[in-house]
């Protein structure tokens, strides 16, 4: 495989947790499997180097984006609907209202107005585990906050706890496929990917950096983040499905029957309803990697809670970590999100090395709270106020120029540096739905 090696250290972000260091030795892994991929193919060995600067920069990637002939619309994020709140009992709870329907399920909870103050107000009438209840109880996102040991003994922690970050789970036997041909460790390997926000399309995009062919797939009908959908969109080609309609999910079986990998983002159940759980595609497709992605976990009691970013910090300990339990705060970057993105990516290349020497059909599963509790496990950061300051110029080396139908856009390029085979994206980022849903001719 070769050498690898990770430059520098934590602190590069200002936080309590080694976030540099988990991500560099995620994307380190990531590398070191498409090594093994190309090793596969081509009896080549190659060196490896993750900057841990360049890492820690992947975790807010987002803010580094800039188009070159327009001002970018700012995301917001103060928005009083996801915010870090005090409660009755004196403990605190993070509501989230990401997308505008999770913002009005959380004012109709509260019977208040879109404001600080009065959510605030209206919060402090309530115990923060009855309203963590009620809001899991309608399908809404929000959870009460709490410490690392809290977390370990509530049962939902307990299920993760003996858990490792990533999963890679035999499901159905299949004859070895060797890779198919190409100059790129993924060259040939088909992906169809249908994750929305951070984590899940993180994942797909570092499969296209190392030559898969991506092909993202988004109902017409749900929200979306623009900035998110920019920074996650390089690599891939999009397309609009509705699974609601039988001719859609019809023309999205044909799709998977050619395809090698199916990274599904939905909430636990969501596509099983619909046809598309990781055995009925195993028999559908022999060979496939499914992955799986979500906030809390694939087993225990809160399988089925949405989750984001925020939200696995606050119920696993690291907001009460990083702030104290007088003022927690969050981590400055979506550190679980962009990590547990590269750890399914991982996962995938892990299982389809495994496909062309043994052959089978695998599950990778991935979650925000696994990357989370792998993270806390590496101890903390001593001195978190010694990072330096944020320096766009010092990032250059990592910054590439696109031209892309939203414009010509400034954004980081991948940071892994391997010398037979770099990694990085042919394909620009484009709004959703530009393609049509088939794959390349």
């Amino acid at each position: 495989m070769g050498d690898i090696q990770i430059t520098g250290g934590d602190p590069v972000l200002p936080s309590r947790f080694k976030i540099a260091e988990c991500s560099s030795a995620a994307l380190a892994a990531c590398g070191a499997a498409a090594a093994a991929l190309w090793h596969y193919r081509s009896g080549e060995t190659q060196t490896i180097t993750v900057p841990a600067e360049g890492a820690a920069a992947t975790l807010v990637s987002f803010l580094f984006q800039r188009l070159l002939d327009r001002e970018m619309t700012p995301e917001r994020i103060d928005q009083p609907t996801s915010q870090i709140y005090p409660t009755k009992d004196g403990r605190w709870v993070h509501t989230h209202g990401g997308f505008r329907h999770l913002a009005e399920g959380i004012l109709d909870i509260l019977q208040c107005e879109e404001t600080k103050e009065a959510i605030g107000a209206a919060i402090l009438n309530w115990n923060a585990k009855d309203l963590e209840d009620e809001i899991a109880r309608r399908g809404l996102c929000g959870a009460m906050l709490r410490t690392w040991d809290e977390w370990r003994a509530h049962p939902q922690g307990q299920a993760l706890t003996s858990l490792p970050p990533v999963e890679v789970i035999k499901i159905g036997e299949s004859k070895p496929e060797p890779l198919p041909p190409g100059d790129r460790p993924l060259s040939g390997i088909k992906c169809l990917d249908l994750t929305r926000v951070l984590a899940g399309p993180t994942c797909a995009r570092t499969l296209a950096a190392h030559g898969a062919e991506v092909l993202k797939i988004n109902s017409p009908d749900l929200p979306f983040i623009p900035a998110f959908v920019m920074d996650t969109g390089h690599g891939k080609r999009s397309a609009f499905m509705d699974l609601n309609k039988e001719s859609d999910k019809e023309q999205l079986a044909a799709l998977v029957k050619s395809a090698d990998v199916f990274s599904n983002g939905y909430r636990a159940g969501s596509l099983e309803k619909k046809g598309f759980s990781p055995e009925a595609l195993a028999g559908a497709r022999p060979g496939i990697i499914y992955v799986s992605i979500n906030c809390y976990g694939h087993e225990g009691p809160w399988v089925h809670r949405p989750g984001w970013e925020q939200l696995a910090q606050s119920v696993t300990g690291q907001a009460i970590t990083e702030g104290g339990k007088e003022a927690p705060r969050l981590i400055p970057a979506a550190a679980n999100d962009y990590t547990t993105g590269y750890l399914a990516a991982l996962g995938v290349m892990t299982a389809l090395l495994r496909r062309a020497e043994e052959g089978g059909s695998y599950h990778v599963r991935a979650s925000l709270c696994q990357t989370a509790m792998w993270m806390t496990r590496q101890g903390l950061v001593d001195n978190p106020q010694d990072a330096p300051p944020t320096d766009l110029e010092a990032l250059g080396q990592y910054m590439e120029m696109s031209e892309t139908p939203f414009g010509q856009l400034a954004h980081l390029g991948p940071v892994v540096q391997m010398d037979k085979t770099p990694p990085r994206w042919v394909q620009p980022t484009v709004p959703l739905g530009t393609h049509s849903p088939a794959w390349e001719d």
